[in-house]
């Protein structure tokens, strides 16, 4: 293994252990003066579902998975879990077709409002390369149920 990449590798399981340690915090109530750059960890309950990174301020984040946007991913996934509909590249079946009817409007507006009640933990990491391994890191030490890395 190269040298560089095994050191990297090697740092991950410290950085877990500093996130899974935190105390989690309501995602409503994340305090605005969080790091900017990090990986996050949204969970319920003990399951913990969804793992993301930025290179903004960690609450900015965390705050877009539930803002008026029409664009929030972890929420798509969770409407797409419960409706079994996923959004196309084609004009009809495209993200904005599908939020022009009420009925999936409204489960796109419950799912925002479910992860907006989960608990959060987040840890510090600016570095791209680095924060890239750790959240891939994270996902799989976590068994983080709506991460599976797949190219849409």
């Amino acid at each position: 293994m190269h040298h560089e990449f095994k050191r990297i590798v090697e740092e991950l399981e410290e950085k877990w252990q500093q996130l899974i340690a935190m105390r989690p915090v309501i995602a409503n109530e994340i305090p605005r003066s969080t790091p900017v750059g990090g990986v996050y960890l949204f969970s319920e309950n003990t399951e913990h579902l969804y793992v993301g990174r930025t290179k903004r301020s960690i609450a900015v984040r965390i705050r877009n998975h539930f803002s008026t946007a029409p664009d929030c991913p972890f929420a798509w996934l969770l409407v797409w879990e419960k409706t079994n509909r996923k959004a196309t590249y084609t004009r009809a079946g495209s993200r904005k077709a599908l939020l022009s009817e009420s009925a999936f409007k409204a489960e796109y507006d419950r799912a925002k409002e479910r992860i907006r009640k989960m608990e959060v933990r987040f840890v510090h990491e600016p570095d791209p390369l680095k924060q890239t391994l750790l959240e891939i890191y994270v996902a799989v030490a976590a068994n983080a149920k709506y991460n599976d890395f797949d190219t849409h």
